[in-house]
């Protein structure tokens, strides 16, 4: 299949800049966080434009095998990619990461959204509607659940991100509960942090969630559109973004992932593109645009991931996923 290119190459250096304001960089992401404004700095560095070009779609709006109705989050292993479709097919696909379709399952499931994998194989669903988690194997065999509807600990209301660490924890973005909860990989609660509002370590219905190699966590803040760095523990670390479509910002951002290097990946939904930056929020680069063509988004720009040879799998209102390469 014929590659399509997203995206313009271009190198962008900054040196040696003393005071440098929002005309010199990104007003949403200032080169030190602890310095948001960037006055009596004096940084070296060099950022390159990346180009993605678009490698292979599939799927197409229906119940059948290999179709889709309304797509949401996406979870990779060695072999294979797993789709959460929504409420009206309600059922975890599978497919190898050529496309072609493996298996499906429903497992009782009301709205699947979130999914990860721990570094056991085992897949973790977050059942929306149901407000639970499940844990599943790789071919559907429900092996324990948590959860219900509520704001106690360990209780959600209308959830949707989850992500795993390098010790098996795992982390649920509650969002009308406005907070983060840790549990063990057997549901055994153990924090939560977060509450509603626009300040740092608060959310406004957090939906995507992922973790980086140093188990770092990063939150969508979709409805305040940014994105929130933690650590482990909660502790707020850096955010960039805010509203509008310039690099950097956002509108209704949906799902994040994390690669190899700790890039950070954006589902910039109403923006209908992907965004991508480093670990501390600069903005590397973006692509899409709205429309039904090969590297083109429709509402809804969901899910996203990115397997070990760095290939990004992106799901969105089309009905299909799509695959892409840096180039």
């Amino acid at each position: 299949m014929r590659n399509l290119l997203i995206a313009i190459g271009m190198a962008i250096a900054v040196v040696g800049t003393t005071g440098c304001g929002p005309e010199n960089l990104s007003r949403n992401n200032p080169l030190d966080p602890q310095n948001p404004n960037n006055t009596n700095t004096t940084i070296t560095t060099s950022i390159i434009r990346e180009n993605y070009v678009f490698v292979a779609k599939w799927g197409s709006n229906g119940s059948g095998p290999g179709q889709f109705s309304l797509p949401h989050d996406i979870a990779i292993d060695l072999t294979n990619i797993y789709v959460a479709e929504g409420i009206a097919n309600s059922r975890i696909s599978k497919f190898t990461l050529s496309g072609s379709f493996v298996t499906s399952w429903t497992n009782g499931f009301n709205g699947p959204n979130g999914l990860a994998f721990d570094h056991y194989g085992y897949l973790y669903v977050f059942d929306m509607f149901n407000n639970r988690v499940q844990k599943n194997t790789t071919t559907g065999t429900v092996i324990t659940t948590w959860g219900s509807l509520g704001a106690g600990a360990g209780m959600f209301s209308n959830g949707g991100g989850i992500a795993v660490d390098s010790y098996n924890n795992i982390y649920v973005s509650d969002g009308s509960n406005h907070r983060i909860q840790k549990f063990t990989s057997s549901g055994d609660f153990l924090m939560q942090w977060g509450s509603s509002g626009t300040g740092n370590g608060q959310f406004d219905f957090p939906k995507g969630i992922t973790v980086d190699s140093s188990n770092n966590v990063y939150v969508v803040d979709s409805t305040n559109n940014n994105i929130q760095k933690f650590n482990s523990n909660g502790i707020f670390i850096t955010k960039w973004g805010g509203s509008g479509s310039g690099d950097g910002q956002f509108n209704s951002p949906q799902g994040v992932a994390v690669d190899s290097s700790n890039n950070v990946y954006v589902a910039d939904n109403q923006n209908y593109r992907i965004q991508k930056f480093n670990s501390n929020g600069i903005f590397i680069t973006k692509w899409g645009s709205q429309g039904t063509g090969d590297g083109q988004f429709a509402n809804y720009v969901g899910g996203i991931t990115i397997d070990v040879s760095g290939y990004v799998y992106v799901t969105d209102g089309n009905m299909r996923l799509q695959k892409f390469r840096k180039q």
